[in-house]
């Protein structure tokens, strides 16, 4: 072969990896920008940084405040000699010590330390490595490694190479830091919402109510008293006192809206059940026990069943109902259908409006199925944020 033609084909062979760097990272970006979650942006960082730089060994780790660094993903060779979710200390001369303290890019030519790590990874056939630090911010948040098995080092530019694989990783745990920061702040706007709420409820069960009933029985005491021959009179005090007891009935059912007092005194199971007692379409009710909520999380999904319960009964024109709540350690999934007519139009000014805003102030979603004479079914899944 002369060398016009080794030099065409290495600049093919070139050429070839350039493309494929490129369509790597396109389809990384890809993900990134459908908001994939960091997790599984990380294993396809590993995977294609891996296929790209033609090695076997790449992992992500991310440092923790005790000074060690937790294994968050990796590819499968990796795998077998760190595992996703093991712990490591910070051992000098390892690649995850070296960017942790220069938080630049780093080498290791060759693993000589007899600590835990260096020992597992050399017995685990890891001659070398580069380590490239992912930035978030300005925070050193972790560090992405490519291990060479065999001896030969890695050649020039791997660094660089590997930069445009971190930023994707740091960009990804970025949106995933600000979704969860927006939905931590919708969160705390809902509860602050929901306490206020709570103490109009309470100031107008345990003062203003209180106070209703007081001016009734001073009514009817009053009434008691009235001389027989002034039955003018006795009839304009009864019907004061009826007037005040409508007034009363009325405050209890505007309270009983501003906030349901029935879940802190039986929790959300016997509330839901008090509902579908009251409803006049009959309701099945399936629970799936699970995790403890937080009470904004109860209150949400309390309002959503009693909103679609009186939309039940006041329109469907069904013979029955079913709510269904079933929780996993992360996920909380809510549905409520009937046998009615269907054809329910959520855009019409319906209360579930508000509540399917609420429902994505949380982090979740909240969709109404309603074809003609097929029923209407309301769906609902919101992230409780329990798992740890």
């Amino acid at each position: 072969m002369s060398g016009a033609e080794s030099d065409a084909r290495l600049g093919c062979d070139e050429l070839r990896r350039i493309a494929d760097e490129h369509a790597a990272l396109r389809n990384l970006a890809v993900l990134v920008a459908r908001g994939a979650p960091p997790a599984a942006v990380f294993n396809a960082v590993a995977r294609e940084m891996a296929r790209v730089l033609g090695i076997s060994h790449t992992l992500i780790a991310r440092y923790e405040p005790d000074g060690s660094s937790v294994v968050v993903s990796g590819t499968w060779n990796y795998a077998q000699i760190a595992a996703p979710g093991s712990h490591w200390e910070l051992e000098k001369g390892t690649a995850s010590e070296l960017v942790f303290r220069t938080r630049a890019p780093a080498r290791v030519e060759k693993y000589t330390g007899c600590g835990e790590l260096c020992t597992t990874l050399r017995e685990g056939g890891v001659f070398s490595s580069v380590g490239c630090p992912i930035i978030v911010g300005d925070d050193l948040w972790g560090v992405a490694i490519a291990s060479a098995s065999t001896p030969e080092p890695f050649p020039p530019g791997t660094e660089e190479r590997m930069v445009h694989f971190t930023e994707l990783a740091a960009t990804s745990i970025a949106n995933a830091q600000s979704h969860a920061d927006l939905i931590a702040s919708r969160v705390r706007v809902v509860t602050a919402s929901d306490e206020t709420r709570r103490r109009i409820e309470r100031e107008l069960h345990d003062e203003t109510q209180q106070d209703l009933v007081s001016i009734g029985l001073e009514l009817r005491a009053a009434e008691s008293l009235v001389p027989p021959e002034l039955t003018q009179l006795s009839r304009q005090l009864s019907h004061a006192s009826q007037i005040l007891d409508d007034v009363v009935i009325k405050l209890q059912e505007i309270a009983r809206g501003l906030h349901p007092a029935i879940l802190a005194r039986g929790g959300l199971a016997s509330a839901l059940a008090v509902l579908a007692r009251r409803s006049t379409v009959p309701v099945r009710l399936d629970m799936t026990a699970g995790v403890s909520l937080p009470e904004h999380l109860e209150v949400t999904v309390y309002y959503i069943v009693s909103e679609g319960l009186s939309n039940i009964v006041e329109h469907a024109q069904a013979t029955t109902a079913h709510v269904d709540l079933a929780m996993d350690e992360s996920l909380l999934r809510l549905s409520i259908s009937d046998d009615g007519i269907g054809g329910a139009d959520p855009a019409s000014g319906s209360g579930l409006n508000g509540l399917g805003d609420r429902v994505v102030a949380l982090g979740g979603w909240m969709e109404i199925v309603s074809p003609r004479n097929g029923g209407t079914t309301l769906r609902a899944e919101i992230p409780h944020g329990t798992r740890a």
